[in-house]
């Protein structure tokens, strides 16, 4: 990906996976385009090796991973990837939303992460459902305090 995919702040390029071409359309998040003018970058790619060359994705792989070992933290550059997936997720994205994002198809990959998201917020508003008026506990079905507010017939 290079300043050529960039039209006003939108990139759009076409990517191969498993043999099938797909043109992917990406707002640039401003934290990528401060980076970006931060440089160094290629001519034709933004991210280029020591010489100045464009990098495969696969010695992009292990230029990330030197880089995180340097630094002294665990990482790979598909963990980015991941942690995109799970961060757009918990936000709110949808499975078609996510497949756009990260040229998914099927749906499978995508409900891996709307999934979990999913119940994890789900399991939050339900515990607030079982929550007293306090908002301490749940109260017992026999509780006097409880019954004495409740109106009776």
């Amino acid at each position: 990906m290079g300043r050529q995919h960039n039209r006003n702040g939108v990139v759009t390029l076409k990517t191969e996976k498993g043999g099938e071409t797909v043109t992917v359309t990406l707002p640039v998040l401003p934290a990528l385009a401060a980076t970006w003018a931060a440089g160094p970058c290629g001519d034709l790619t933004y991210v280029v090796g020591a010489r100045g060359n464009p990098l495969t994705k696969e010695s992009f792989g292990n230029e990330f991973r030197k880089a995180c070992r340097a630094a002294g933290v665990p990482g790979s550059a598909h963990g980015v990837r991941k942690i995109a997936a799970t961060r757009a997720a918990e936000n709110g994205a949808t499975d078609a939303e996510l497949e756009a994002i990260f040229r998914w198809h099927g749906g499978a990959m995508a409900r891996l992460y709307t999934r979990e998201a999913n119940r994890a917020r789900l399991a939050k508003e339900a515990m607030r459902k079982l929550a007293n008026d306090d908002g301490t506990s749940i109260p017992a079905p026999d509780d006097p305090v409880r019954a004495r507010g409740r109106k009776t017939t």
